[in-house]
């Protein structure tokens, strides 16, 4: 029996449950931090980078924050196919 004040649930979401510090070790992992900067040209990943200054300015910056779950959902759908394929 479910709450009628709960949220719906979010089993199809793949962000729901990742925190920003999990999607960025993945980025960096899959692309590096050259390949993440390529990708989105954002100067916390191209110069010194680090994933403590990358976070604080993802935590204030909300459209960067918005290309990087992007860009983390895209390498999850190429992953997908790859699988596939």
């Amino acid at each position: 029996m479910t709450c009628p004040d709960a949220p719906p649930t979010q089993r199809r979401n793949p962000l729901h449950g990742l925190t920003l510090e999990r999607l960025v070790q993945a980025l960096v992992e899959a692309y590096g931090w050259p390949g993440l900067a390529e990708r989105i040209p954002l100067r916390c990943f191209s110069s010194d980078p680090s994933l403590a200054s990358s976070l604080k300015f993802l935590r204030r910056t909300p459209w960067a924050r918005d290309k990087v779950e992007a860009l983390y959902l895209f390498m999850l759908r190429q992953a997908k196919r790859q699988d596939r394929g």
